[in-house]
């Protein structure tokens, strides 16, 4: 919580580095509080995730898939569509904090400039 986005992307890039050659510790995999799960890299698209302690909200990221929708005039439109779902321990994050959680990482997903702009 204390990291700045520039450095939390730094320990991704040495998590991933580590990952790939296949030199991760269990204290890399250990201490968080957050984890994304994305089943979709391997065709997933949508899963119940599970929280494991001492982890307090996790996420998982479906198969981005384009499939019809319709736009305010009725007209059927191709639609990029990837299904997420979140889970929380409820003790710590209420139902409400979640979901305008959800609400805003859709936003960013979306309209990418308005990370760029909210970055400390």
């Amino acid at each position: 919580q204390h990291l700045s986005v520039f450095q939390i992307a730094s320990e991704l890039v040495r998590l991933h580095n580590t990952g790939l050659a296949g030199k991760l510790t269990s204290q890399d995999l250990t201490g968080g509080t957050f984890s994304l799960s994305n089943i979709g890299s391997i065709g997933g698209t949508y899963a119940s995730p599970v929280i494991l302690a001492p982890e307090v909200f996790i996420g998982a990221l479906g198969k981005v898939r384009v499939l019809p929708r319709f736009n305010e005039k009725g007209e059927v439109y191709p639609a990029h569509v990837m299904n997420v779902s979140w889970s929380a321990d409820h003790r710590l994050l209420d139902g409400a904090t979640v979901a305008r959680f959800s609400n805003l990482w859709k936003d960013y997903l979306e309209h990418p400039s308005r990370l760029i702009l909210d970055l400390k």
